[in-house]
């Protein structure tokens, strides 16, 4: 099993958000994890990712059958986890080159391969950039800023094109985004699947998962896992919403 996440219990703040939350998922595999404001998707991310802040109160994260609870976030990205952020943050005065390069040449050190020339990483970024039908002029820019929502998702898209993680967590990737820059994220999306790559998407709604056709759908409410089905299950909640499920709660 790439992930597996057994009995994971989270607090935010002194209060506890995900309360005994387990889930699988196989290599070659797309996830979604859908659910009611409130119901710890976020944390979930967070959580995985290692922010600061989120406090583990039990369970285990095993990426690759090694524990990843406890260990820095630098340290869960050379492992090969990456997370797609629901709002991109803004960093003035860093042009996105030159964090680009950074980033791939410090992926290149942690696999013990030298660092890549300033050249190859500016075909490589123009390459991936193009498919994501970015405007060059925004690789001149400071990271994110000025970039309208859907910018802001494809650059976090083609973070993850360079970067090739074993396991991806796309928080919200679809908020903010019109029809056309939606279409253009979920091919971005779809041509990172690899039998050794596993990804869970997290959504509220399931006009994503039109495009991203995922393998299972996770239902989380409470903190907790409480139902799990095929990709039917997100067309079934997009008509009947989460009442059932919260009533049980």
């Amino acid at each position: 099993m790439l992930l597996t996440i057994t009995d994971l219990r989270v607090a935010v703040e002194g209060r506890t958000i995900l309360d005994g939350l387990s889930l699988d998922v196989p290599a070659g595999e797309v996830h979604a994890i859908m659910g009611p404001n409130g119901a710890g998707k976020s944390t979930l991310a967070y959580a995985l990712a290692g922010r600061e802040g989120y406090e583990i109160l039990g369970g285990s994260v095993l990426l690759d059958g090694r524990e990843v609870l406890g260990t820095d976030p630098e340290e869960r990205a050379r492992a090969g986890l990456f997370l797609s952020f629901q709002y991109p943050l803004e960093i003035a005065g860093l042009s996105t080159m030159t964090f680009l390069k950074a980033m791939i040449n410090a992926n290149r050190r942690a696999r013990g391969e030298a660092d890549m020339a300033a050249g190859d990483v500016l075909r490589l970024v123009r390459d991936r950039a193009a498919a994501l039908r970015m405007d060059p002029e925004m690789l001149k820019r400071p990271l994110n800023v000025g970039f309208s929502g859907g910018e802001k998702k494809r650059m976090e898209i083609l973070q993850m094109m360079l970067q090739q993680p074993r396991f991806a967590i796309l928080d919200e990737t679809d908020s903010g985004l019109d029809i056309d820059a939606l279409r253009i994220v979920a091919d971005g999306v779809n041509a990172m699947r690899a039998p050794d790559r596993g990804m869970l998407v997290i959504t509220h709604y399931q006009r994503l998962l039109d495009h991203v056709r995922p393998d299972r759908v996770h239902v989380l409410v409470g903190g907790r896992v409480v139902e799990t089905g095929g990709p039917d299950l997100a067309e079934r909640l997009e008509g009947e919403g989460y009442d059932r499920f919260l009533k049980a709660a």
